[in-house]
């Protein structure tokens, strides 16, 4: 009887794993193909890559879609027990690493987008200008590139050659070779959420300011604003939870395995996935440019006709 109790219970397990699998898939492949149509929109028309705010979007949206690719792929190697070596567990880890804070920087930089066009009107167009959106892109990139240098100049220099032609499964852990390691991530990571907290507060303090002197149609513009900044620092929150994931999932593992499966799972789902989804809602949707173009695009593909017409 015992034995038959565990062997029904290892099955109904391994049901649950293929249909959180499944659905994983089903979430993901919804994702981006979502914005990769929107990402689409946003090359057709020529006023999107020109102004800054829709310029970040796009990258937030090549992020996520990068991002959720990956990590899917990972998730899938992971689930059939495939091993690479760890020099391309290497690669992987990097691009992972900047495009872990990618998104979180660039909601923040379209914070103070948003504060420059309601606060400083008179000067948005010379700040937010699409040269600008250049250098403010590879400012992104740099700055998100600072953690995965930091944490990888020190496993390069405690490494041995030999690691690196190891087979396993690929995961960040696999590069934290001592304990103070991890409370070095952790502490890099604490201090982009502080910094980022800062500015998104900042932001939504001066932006209340302007809002609440403003009247007429300056006034609903600046709210509709102040909305869009609370919907960022929301997003924001989400994705730097997702900085603290691994931290809490480590102390889970120490109590049980099957916890941390549940854990790790739901972190998935609420941390990375989600937040992944509040773009297309915040620009997708909202933005009443941007909503017009996707319907519009949407109709030629639906019915050839009308649009010739």
């Amino acid at each position: 009887m015992a034995s038959n109790n565990s062997l029904s219970g290892g099955g109904i397990s391994v049901r649950r794993v293929n249909y959180r699998v499944i659905l994983v898939q089903v979430l993901v492949s919804a994702f981006i193909c979502i914005n990769l149509f929107l990402i689409t929109t946003f090359l057709m028309k020529d006023f999107f890559y020109t102004t800054m705010r829709y310029i970040l979007f796009a990258v937030t949206l090549f992020s996520d879609c990068l991002f959720l690719l990956i990590t899917n792929v990972l998730l899938i190697l992971s689930y059939f027990g495939f091993t690479i070596q760890t020099w391309l567990c290497l690669i992987i880890y990097i691009v992972l690493s900047v495009y872990t804070f990618v998104t979180p920087v660039t909601l923040t930089a379209m914070t103070l987008e948003r504060f420059v066009a309601i606060c400083i009107p008179l000067r948005h167009a010379e700040l937010c200008s699409t040269r600008s959106a250049v250098y403010l892109i590879l400012l992104i990139h740099g700055l998100s590139s600072v953690p995965c240098i930091v944490l990888l100049s020190i496993f390069f220099a405690s490494a041995t050659y030999s690691l690196y032609s190891q087979d396993g499964v690929c995961s960040a852990e696999k590069f934290i070779l001592y304990s103070w390691q991890g409370h070095l991530r952790f502490a890099i990571s604490q201090f982009y959420f502080l910094i980022m907290c800062i500015i998104i507060v900042f932001s939504y303090a001066e932006i209340m300011k302007v809002a609440k002197a403003a009247s007429g149609e300056s006034k609903k513009s600046t709210w509709k604003g102040l909305r869009t900044v609370i919907l960022h620092a929301f997003q924001l929150l989400l994705c730097l939870i997702q900085l603290w994931c691994p931290f809490i999932e480590d102390a889970v593992l120490q109590i049980d395995l099957m916890l941390y499966i549940d854990v790790r799972y739901f972190n998935y789902i609420t941390f990375i996935l989600a937040p992944r989804c509040l773009s297309p809602l915040i620009y997708g949707l909202r933005d009443e440019m941007f909503f017009n173009a996707l319907k519009y695009y949407a109709l030629c593909g639906l019915y050839k006709k009308q649009a010739a017409g």
